[in-house]
């Protein structure tokens, strides 16, 4: 032993930790031997842990398992660490076992460390704080309690937040009339309320999605110990388990009805992971629309100006680029990626326990935080951004495309010699209309009016 260190003793025998760290010799042996990377579990995932831990304390508690003095201390320890106050005790990497033991243990020793000063009395890592309890069921639970949190408290409301924000501007646009697009190719036009109202679509049936899937996320295989049978929890421990949890969190958690199945595998987690990589897709899909429509400004679309934020270039003075939704985009990217690693992790189990619940851990919980924190972001970008309104008309008068309104009266192929003459004649197309269909020119405006063929008439309030 040196001055730095004390001796801690676990069932392998002896080991050296830092002097004046809360955690045992378990956590140092897994600090010792899983340095592959020093990326620790997330701060989320480790207030879950600590809000089980308290929540098992009171449950042991209450059905006499034990003592009342140690309960309470367990649980105010345990709050402690729910609350963030302990996170520089929890150095253990992602990637570890993939029970996730040696967090679990990580959590069992510094809540023993706490409680014991608090009642005054050893509290045993294992005996006293994981009682009633494996790591088999308390990982992923506390993948489950940390993913509902970070979704119900960040992800949900942001989400929220950008569709309302893309609903006024839908609505405060809903007379600006644009060129169409399909394979990036002129089309019949729309109004940008019409465009935006789709990129809201979609957000609200991500919103419905995640809301679907919490139902799923919300059971917890508490109290189903090592493999799902039980053993060595009492009778009810699970159910008043979960019940207390509802109490710290406000949040209505569920028990499972089937605890091997919980355990066994990580299907609602591969799930909430689809909904994730979906809303990925939504967000990277509607960056792109913004970063082609920003384009130029003189040389590509120039259709509306994003806010500018910083300058663009180191060597190109001026220039300005539309930074907000390409790091949006990386993002996205990055939530696609661990959507492919969740889902692989997902099937990693054998037989009676999932074997990569860290990296679901991790992964998830990144993935929500960048979700949310993509959704603010774009938000802000969608009420910033400002519209040219004369390069919109200035195609919108100049596209050819507009002859499809006179299929009826002409067919489709006079409709296309008409956009062809057009085209290679760099001619307006009311004037090549009006000489190759004889149409009066009033009757051909009439027709081929950008605004009405939206189906949004000059007199509609939408």
């Amino acid at each position: 032993m040196t001055d730095g260190s004390r001796t801690e003793r676990d069932s392998m025998g002896s080991i050296e930790v830092p002097r004046d760290a809360l955690y045992g010799a378990q956590t140092q042996r897994a600090m010792n031997h899983f340095d592959l990377n020093r990326i620790p579990m997330p701060a989320p995932f480790i207030r879950a842990l600590g809000l089980i831990k308290c929540a098992c304390a009171r449950t042991n508690g209450d059905l006499g398992s034990l003592d009342a003095g140690i309960a309470n201390a367990i649980s105010q320890a345990a709050l402690e660490v729910s609350q963030g106050v302990h996170e520089r005790e929890f150095p253990v990497s992602v990637f570890q076992t993939g029970s996730g033991t040696s967090t679990n243990m990580n959590a069992n020793e510094v809540i023993a460390s706490l409680a014991s000063n608090i009642a005054g009395s050893s509290v045993h890592p294992n005996d006293h704080v994981n009682m009633s309890q494996s790591s088999n069921d308390v990982i992923p639970s506390a993948i489950k309690v940390s993913a509902c949190l970070e979704i119900d408290r960040e992800l949900l409301p942001e989400l929220s937040g950008l569709s309302r924000a893309l609903a006024g501007r839908s609505r405060n646009l809903a007379k600006e009339v644009k060129t169409g697009r399909t394979h990036l190719m002129d089309a019949v036009p729309l109004t940008l309320g019409q465009e935006l109202s789709a990129w809201q679509a979609q957000i609200d049936f991500n919103l419905a999605r995640v809301r679907e899937g919490l139902t799923r996320l919300a059971e917890l295989p508490l109290g189903s110990t090592a493999i799902g049978t039980g053993l060595n929890a009492p009778e009810g421990f699970g159910a008043s388990a979960v019940g207390h949890l509802g109490q710290l969190t406000g949040f209505s958690f569920r028990p499972l009805a089937n605890l091997f199945e919980g355990i066994a595998s990580q299907d609602s987690a591969v799930e909430m992971s689809g909904h994730l990589n979906t809303i990925a897709v939504s967000l990277m899909k509607i960056a792109n629309d913004l970063r082609w429509m920003n384009s130029g400004p003189l040389a590509g679309l120039g259709e509306i100006q994003l806010q500018p934020l910083q300058p663009g270039s180191s060597i190109m003075p001026g220039k300005i680029n539309p930074v907000l939704p390409e790091a949006i985009a990386m993002a996205c990217a990055q939530v696609m990626g661990h959507h492919v690693a969740i889902t692989i992790a997902g099937q990693s189990g054998n037989f009676q326990l999932n074997v990569m619940l860290p990296l679901i851990a991790y992964n998830l919980l990144e993935s929500i935080g960048l979700m949310a924190g993509s959704a603010r972001q774009l938000a802000s970008v969608i009420t910033r951004f400002t519209v040219n309104s004369e390069r919109l008309q200035y195609a919108l008068q100049r596209n050819p495309i507009l002859v499809t309104a006179l299929n009826r009266e002409i067919g489709y192929e006079k409709g296309a010699k008409i956009v062809r003459k057009a085209y290679d004649e760099g001619r307006d197309i009311l004037d090549v209309a009006e000489e190759e269909t004889g149409l009066d020119r009033d009757v051909l405006v009439g027709l081929m009016d950008p605004l009405t063929l939206t189906g949004t008439s000059p007199g509609d309030k939408r």
